[in-house]
């Protein structure tokens, strides 16, 4: 009876209905669009076919070249400007020591926390837990920081929001994918997301893994696989079957895959359309203590292109 809802429309749009005051960011852009759709509706890439919207400035220009001349950018330690300078061209960002010692213990310590007084909500068979920074305003302080959003905001030209949080205690072993099929934007590119290493992070953990340059590819959207979708039900295999497509695009365009194997207070940024996910545990005696934060920019439409549902902010 839950497969069936879970893939019957009509259920989540009566759900949707009820939830207006979470949904005026679509409902807004709807009109500002000339969209004639009610916020509740499920809604998909198609829906937006033929209006014109505008990407991300490091997608349209190159890093290398405008980065130096913004003020924003010259304002940043020389060391954080080196690691953004070739965004453009790699689509990912690592910020050493981001986080230090005393700010990564805080955050490990929140999230005991959580754990402790039953507040967790966990996903995924008990190995994520989330939105963790609605349990604590003085952990979404620590990792919602200004500096944070400083760069975020740079790097897609608009002011961000912060959407969601996942912290994982060990590797989640999701195969790869672009976070742009789960958390889609109109325009799309406008989603950012941060990694960040909460202890040193071991081979064999479930290492998180990437491919550089594949945010250039084209987003691989439910018209590009078969997702045994109709107008009443989503697909019962759409994204097992979305994991096969994005497996057969990295093998026609020979990708390096790389892993982060990071430590402690180190992050990785990137964009909406990079290729990533994490490698199979091979020692099932290691933790992967990680805290992923994924941003909206603020005044785009958002939603998830898989269950076809409007993104629901606090």
């Amino acid at each position: 009876m839950m497969s069936f809802l879970r893939r019957f429309k009509p259920a989540y749009a009566i759900y949707n209905f009820f939830q207006k005051g979470r949904l005026g960011h679509i409902q807004s852009t709807y009109r500002k669009l000339g969209i004639n759709k009610s916020y509740y509706e499920p809604v998909t890439h198609r829906d937006f076919k033929g209006k014109v919207g505008e990407s991300p400035w490091l997608d349209r220009l190159d890093s290398r070249e405008v980065l130096p001349d913004n003020e924003k950018f010259r304002q940043l330690p020389p060391s954080l400007q080196n690691q953004i300078l070739n965004w453009s061209e790699r689509g990912y960002a690592i910020l050493p020591g981001f986080f230090d010692e005393r700010q990564v213990e805080f955050i490990n310590a929140e999230i005991e926390k959580i754990v402790a007084n039953n507040q967790a909500d966990w996903k995924a068979n008990h190995t994520k837990i989330m939105f963790a920074v609605r349990q604590s305003d003085a952990l979404r302080q620590m990792v919602d920081a200004p500096r944070v959003r400083d760069v975020l905001e740079l790097l897609l030209g608009r002011e961000v929001q912060l959407f969601q949080s996942i912290n994982f205690l060990e590797g989640s072993q999701q195969k790869t994918h672009s976070d742009s099929v789960h958390m889609t934007t109109f325009p799309l590119g406008n989603l950012i997301a941060i990694w960040i290493a909460l202890e040193d992070i071991k081979p064999g953990s479930g290492v998180l893994h990437y491919y550089p340059g594949s945010h250039t590819l084209p987003y691989i959207m439910t018209d590009d696989f078969e997702h045994g979708g109709s107008r009443w039900f989503l697909g019962k295999e759409a994204y097992p079957k979305y994991e096969e497509r994005i497996a057969e695009v990295i093998r026609e365009n020979n990708f390096e895959k790389q892993n982060f194997l990071a430590k402690k207070g180190d992050i990785l940024i990137w964009h909406a359309n990079l290729l990533h996910g994490g490698n199979p545990i091979t020692d099932s005696d290691l933790s992967r203590k990680s805290m992923v934060l994924h941003y909206y920019a603020k005044g785009v439409a958002c939603y998830h292109e898989i269950t076809q549902r409007p993104a629901l902010f606090e």
